[in-house]
């Protein structure tokens, strides 16, 4: 679990969702990020604008990418911080399928790849959780 190849991996996520997260939590309080933010299909956009008119949402998933990829780059309760993530991977990686597949997959299936290698790099610890 504590190869080079782990550390690299955990790094990089945690960069990728602090980065991402940060952009969210910018946006609600500015109304522009600090990434310019793409033009999206009609379906994916009504979706977003629904998930914003909520209030509430892309604040509590932008302060868990944060808060998720502060506890992977201080390695603090890393397979904790994948649990917590693996919900959002999911739903990043459909979102981008089912609404806006030209987008952004290649990033979503970046995140849903390291994640997954991560849980699969930390599998003692969650084999308890299914047994």
């Amino acid at each position: 679990m504590n190869s080079n190849f782990t550390k690299i991996i955990r790094f990089v996520l945690g960069l990728i969702l602090i980065v991402f997260g940060a952009n969210k939590l910018v946006m609600i309080f500015y109304e522009a990020g600090f990434m310019p933010q793409p033009s999206l299909p009609e379906n994916a956009n009504s979706f977003m604008t629904s998930l914003g008119a909520t209030g509430y949402i892309l604040r509590v998933v932008g302060a868990l990418e944060v808060y998720i990829g502060i506890l992977l780059i201080l390695k603090k309760w890393v397979p904790f911080a994948l649990i917590l993530l693996a919900p959002i991977s999911v739903n990043i990686l459909l979102f981008h399928f089912f609404l806006d597949l030209s987008g952004g997959m290649i990033g979503a299936l970046i995140v849903a790849l390291l994640n997954g290698i991560l849980i699969y790099k930390h599998w003692p610890q969650f084999k308890p959780l299914f047994y």
